[in-house]
């Protein structure tokens, strides 16, 4: 962990057309270039990838890109959850000496083509849960993440008090902040309490706008050495801490003993002690959106507020810019983009640059990102310029 810098970021654009006119291969190919150029190196520098959500191989993008001296390359499988550990990964292979340079690329055309969901766990029964999802939730009708994930809200709201309001300020705060990123799906389409409370309900507590939206894009990101980093063309963003975990079982929901305990739950206190900081230190939080109560949720096994009050807690404006702890800065995957949270890891090293136009947290030196998959596995990067 030591090790590990984001040295690069690249992104293409984000769309909700009928068709981007790009391959799963093309949109990589274009932000992982991009990413390559920010960090000021060519693609014959890069001797690691690590593609995830299967969409390509480390294979292809190396031939694409003209990677002729790759010798680390890997995948990680926890959803949403991937996009930061593999950012942990690679500084493990950093540290290791396995790898110098490590491109991390994510990216699909996820509205108008096959969605993530579908090309992960629709079909294939080696998946870690695709057997539970079909002979015990898929028969009663819980087809859909928001069906699964709104047994853990629905409990919430009635153990703890949490509202729909509640849960309306952080969609309403993901949109408010997209108006401010013009890269964002979103951007020109503001939203208020109002709207939020008057769409449709789509699994109670979930209504539209408490769900992320389908895009086709993609994300990529340079991990380097700090060693390396110090001579490269950006200012580097230093990986403080990290940790990914499960809860357990870690592929259903009902049978926990606690339904509450995350993978998140497992990684932050230790995230938080192998970098020497506090939840309290952060300036910001990238938060993993798929759900409006999954960022409300993460809050509080992150420890930025104790668990139950993580309702209040996103109230008043605390989580907008100029709060107490601004969340999701570039609109988050409610409203700029999904591209499984690599956008997130994009917009704090942009934030911790100082490059954040229009949106940037004034003297943000410290940074959280997280990622939340599957049924609650949970991965956290403490970052730094």
């Amino acid at each position: 962990m030591r090790e590990g810098c984001i040295v690069g970021v690249g992104e293409t654009d984000y769309c909700r057309k009928p068709g981007s006119g790009k391959s799963h291969l093309a949109l990589h190919l274009e932000a992982s270039l991009a990413a390559i150029e920010d960090a000021g190196l060519t693609p014959a520098d890069i001797d690691g990838i690590m593609p995830q959500a299967h969409m390509v191989s480390a294979e292809e993008l190396a031939a694409n890109l003209g990677c002729e001296n790759l010798r680390f390359q890997a995948s990680i499988t926890v959803g949403g959850a991937s996009s930061v550990a593999a950012l942990l990964t690679a500084a493990a292979a950093l540290d290791s000496g396995m790898a110098n340079h490590v491109l991390i690329p994510v990216g699909m055309n996820g509205y108008s083509g096959v969605g993530v969901l579908e090309h992960e766990i629709g079909r294939d029964p080696s998946i870690p849960g695709e057997a539970i999802q079909r002979d015990y939730y898929v028969p009663y009708g819980f087809t859909a993440p928001a069906q699964w994930y709104s047994l853990i809200a629905r409990r919430h709201m009635h153990e703890f008090g949490t509202t729909h309001e509640q849960l309306g300020a952080i969609a309403v705060t993901m949109r408010k902040h997209a108006q401010l990123n013009p890269k964002a799906v979103m951007c020109g389409k503001p939203m208020t309490l109002e709207d939020y409370l008057a769409s449709p309900l789509l699994a109670d507590p979930y209504r539209l706008f408490d769900c992320c939206i389908e895009t086709d894009g993609a994300a990529a990101v340079v991990v380097s050495s700090a060693e390396r980093a110090r001579d490269l063309a950006r200012p580097p963003v230093r990986l403080l801490g990290g940790g990914i975990g499960q809860p357990y079982p870690a592929d259903e929901i009902t049978n926990r003993k606690d339904l509450y305990r995350t993978g998140l739950t497992l990684a932050a206190p230790r995230a938080f002690a192998d970098a020497g900081v506090a939840p309290a230190d952060a300036d910001f939080a990238m938060v993993y959106d798929c759900f409006t109560f999954e960022v409300l949720q993460q809050l509080e096994e992150a420890g930025f507020c104790k668990r139950g009050e993580g309702g209040s807690f996103v109230e008043g404006g605390r989580i907008e810019l100029g709060g107490e702890l601004p969340v999701n800065t570039h609109g988050g995957l409610l409203s700029e983009a999904y591209v499984i949270g690599m956008n997130h890891i994009v917009e704090a090293v942009r934030q911790l640059r100082g490059e954040a136009s229009g949106r940037q947290v004034e003297n943000a030196e410290l940074g959280v990102v997280t990622g939340w998959g599957d049924f609650g596995d949970g991965s956290i990067a403490i970052l730094a310029r």
